[in-house]
């Protein structure tokens, strides 16, 4: 019940991020950049793939039993995620 409720109030900020990327009220009606549409959608799936491994860690079954695998699961996710976020702001800013 606390992930479900976690992921409800998860989906709120992802929500007004969302429609303040695609929908921004600005004097100049200016859109962003097209990079920070993939930096969105990236940073988006990486932060779900944090709640699946939890969701899986709670379930325990199979190789998700083992507390270790899970915490290693999440030492990759956050590298890899903050990795892509880096070099797609260092390839956005480039070009």
């Amino acid at each position: 019940l606390p992930f479900w409720f976690g992921c409800l109030v998860g989906a709120v900020p992802w929500l007004v991020i969302a429609f303040n990327v695609i929908a921004p009220k600005n004097p100049l009606d200016v859109s962003p950049p097209g990079f920070v549409y993939g930096i969105v959608a990236s940073i988006f799936l990486m932060f779900n793939s944090f709640a699946w491994v939890q969701y899986k860690q709670y379930k325990g079954r199979g190789k998700w039993s083992d507390y270790l695998r899970g915490e290693r699961a999440y030492i990759v996710l956050s590298l890899v995620a903050k990795s892509l976020l880096a070099w797609q702001i260092f390839a956005g800013t480039l070009t």
